[in-house]
């Protein structure tokens, strides 16, 4: 039986939102309060996250950031906030849905189902599984070649994916531009380090909300680049 934790302060909305998920099967917890909520998320085990934004303690951004930290267990949060910046930032921040209150508890279940379903077949046992990488809401697949960003999956060229990936996998180490150009193209720079200039700016309009204050690949000025977590 999947066990799920509902963070959510208004307690009429989680007592529904508890109701619905026990009469499909699950095993449901909750916490009202941020601070409790994210201390029970990162030392109990839960195969689904439910988190409201505005909470006391600590927001539902916060609690995203901490969880995905640790852990790659599905998050959705449900929020009267309708704005696309905050459903951006909450899916920057690590969730992997927004559902925007009032919504059909009958949606939620569905969708709750969906990422059970989706995360157990990434990590079902039974089949050899995928080189990953996970970084905040961006989702390599070394194996495939595939990256998703905040869920939707993007389309790189062969140089712009093993940057992307050099860079993810070595998160906070500043390269130089001739470093990485060594790096991806094997073979030394000779002046032409405008390549990465070129290839990490593509990247950033790809993965990036704002390109001009990138929350990834962060401009080292003098030095290089960094992957900043």
């Amino acid at each position: 039986m999947s066990r799920i934790l509902i963070i959510e302060d208004e307690e009429s909305i989680a007592e529904l939102e508890k109701d619905y998920l026990e009469l499909s099967g699950f095993e449901v917890e909750m916490e009202n309060d941020g601070r409790t909520g994210v201390q029970r998320a990162l030392s109990e085990e839960f195969d689904l996250f439910i988190v409201d934004l505005m909470l006391p303690g600590i927001d539902g951004f916060e609690i995203c950031r901490l969880i995905r930290e640790r852990k790659n267990t599905p998050i959705i949060i449900v929020s009267a906030k309708k704005d696309d910046i905050d459903k951006i930032h909450g899916l920057g921040m690590g969730a992997d849905d927004y559902m925007t209150k009032p919504f059909s508890p009958s949606e939620m279940v569905a969708r709750v189902k969906a990422h059970l379903s989706r995360y157990d077949r990434l990590t079902s046992s039974g089949n050899p599984q995928n080189d990953m990488v996970e970084i905040r809401g961006i989702k390599i697949d070394k194996t495939a070649r595939r990256v998703w960003i905040n869920g939707e999956e993007k389309n790189f060229t062969n140089k712009e994916f093993d940057l992307l990936t050099f860079l993810a996998e070595h998160p906070n180490h500043v390269y130089t531009k001739e470093e990485l150009f060594r790096e991806i193209w094997n073979m030394d720079s000779i002046g032409d380090i405008a390549t990465v200039t070129v290839h990490v700016k593509k990247i950033r309009e790809k993965i990036e909300f704002n390109t001009a204050k990138p929350q990834y690949i962060e401009t080292i000025w003098g030095v290089g680049y960094r992957f900043k977590v």
